[in-house]
């Protein structure tokens, strides 16, 4: 597969995972993950979870009552074989930065990674470079 394919088929895989997290999808959520390579989770302000059993159950749980949120700004770089999908999401007020890793597993890219963290909003003013924060 071409470069160009490679990253849009992983681009679309992403659209795929918000999709699924957006409409509460329990079997498209599970169908997105890697099933024969490790998988790990880290979801805003929680622990990082391993293995497919404990993703699985934390995306269940968030799935009872799906956010509503958007995704843009998704960017892929391609490397030794996985697909990382940085993104920014938007909960509410809140915007998380994602990145998403996918893994080529039986002919399809599969989440093997997900990570959401809250960014920090700018200040207007504030100390430059090598000043002091008070």
């Amino acid at each position: 597969m071409s470069e160009e394919r490679e990253i849009h088929a992983a681009l679309a895989a992403n659209a795929l995972f918000y999709e699924a997290l957006a409409q509460g999808d329990g079997p498209a959520m599970e169908a997105l993950w890697a099933t024969t390579e490790p998988v790990i989770c880290t979801h805003p302000g929680a622990a990082t979870l391993h293995g497919r059993a404990a993703v699985m159950q934390s995306w269940e749980a968030i799935l009872s009552a799906p956010p509503a949120i958007e995704f843009a700004d998704a960017q892929v770089a391609l490397i030794r074989g996985l697909a990382f999908v940085t993104c920014s999401e938007q909960i509410g007020e809140a915007v998380l930065a994602a990145t998403n890793v996918f893994v080529w597993e039986d002919g399809t890219w599969r989440m093997a990674h997900h990570h959401a963290g809250q960014v920090a909003h700018e200040q207007s003013e504030g100390p430059g470079p090598g000043e002091p924060v008070h």
